[in-house]
């Protein structure tokens, strides 16, 4: 276990044992979301940023008073009001360096689990965990990011405060969220063609691969293709074999698939998992389709998991 790894799951061990916890009368009424204020000093946007980033949730997990909860207000703030600042949370890491979302991800997870320990009767990691991981990590969330979620689960796969089911349910989200990491080099695996043609991942030559794990009964699936083929910028990036599509059908109703070939672009490099490794070995944290990961020449992660709009994005589409 890595010294980040370890600091993350020894938090709540700490928190627990530096005294006693509080068990104090909440003040009764609601209130605002207690926003963060970036000092005065820190002057450079960037900079900025990261701060508001780290320390977006300081004021709100402060342990020296409780507010209210109940089905619908964690610790002084409406259940709506609360999603609307994770959302506010997401779109600033978005914005971010990937350390520096990465430190905000950990000190939300330190904060709460502090918070919580603090006051036991409170309600804020539950309610907060779930918003986290609805934003950060539900499939069809449109902000979806596994590479933030990755230390906010980790610390979650060591905590004391849930029970061993659910650390046990976060380890195994911790694992599949390591896999094919940006930065690391995507793993390989052999696919066969519409030709019949046993190929590879690492074996494609191209400037840029866009990896797709899709379906032809994927309605989305449909959608990205219909958006690939409508930009002349990516057509004609296609057509000079300077990005290359490799869509892989990783069911395993393989004539099914073979039925739908027709239907596929010809400049595109489509396939099947003949031994069905991709989804068995875990390989690839496939969770829903499509599925996209953008590659680099040697094959390195550029985006992964990634919208078709981030996709387009990263191209300055």
């Amino acid at each position: 276990m890595n010294v980040r790894k370890l600091l993350l799951a020894s938090v709540c061990v700490l928190a627990l044992s530096c005294g006693p916890r509080k068990v104090a009368a909440p003040v009764s009424h609601t209130r605002a979301f207690p926003a963060a204020e970036v000092p005065m000093m820190i002057t450079e946007p960037s900079e900025r940023m990261a701060w508001l980033g780290e320390h977006f949730w300081d004021r709100y997990t402060a342990t020296d008073s409780l507010y209210y909860s109940d089905s619908v207000t964690v610790n002084g703030v409406t259940l709506e009001d609360l999603e609307k600042q994770v959302g506010i949370f997401v779109t600033l890491l978005e914005q971010g360096a990937p350390e520096d979302g990465s430190r905000a991800m950990e000190n939300l997870y330190m904060r709460m689990v502090a918070f919580q320990s603090a006051f036991t009767q409170a309600n804020l990691l539950p309610e907060l965990t779930g918003l986290v991981s609805r934003y950060f990590y539900d499939p069809n969330s449109p902000v979806r990011s596994e590479e933030l979620y990755l230390p906010f689960v980790q610390g979650l796969a060591g905590c004391p405060l849930i029970t061993s089911l659910d650390r046990e349910r976060y380890a195994r989200e911790a694992r599949l969220c390591a896999l094919n990491r940006p930065g690391t080099r995507a793993a390989d695996f052999t696919f066969v063609d519409t030709a019949g043609r046993r190929r590879t991942l690492h074996g494609i030559q191209a400037h840029l691969t866009l990896l797709v794990f899709g379906n032809p009964d994927c309605h989305a699936c449909k959608e990205l293709q219909e958006a690939l083929e409508g930009s002349e910028e990516l057509s004609g990036a296609i057509a000079s074999g300077e990005l290359k599509v490799v869509d892989i059908y990783i069911d395993e109703d393989v004539e099914a698939w073979k039925e739908h070939i027709p239907e596929y672009p010809a400049s595109w490099i489509n396939g099947y998992d003949p031994g069905f490794v991709i989804r068995t070995d875990l390989l690839y944290n496939v969770r829903a389709l499509p599925s996209l990961y953008l590659l680099s020449a040697d094959k390195t992660v550029l985006l992964k998991d990634a919208t078709t709009e981030q996709f387009f994005a990263a191209l300055g589409l």
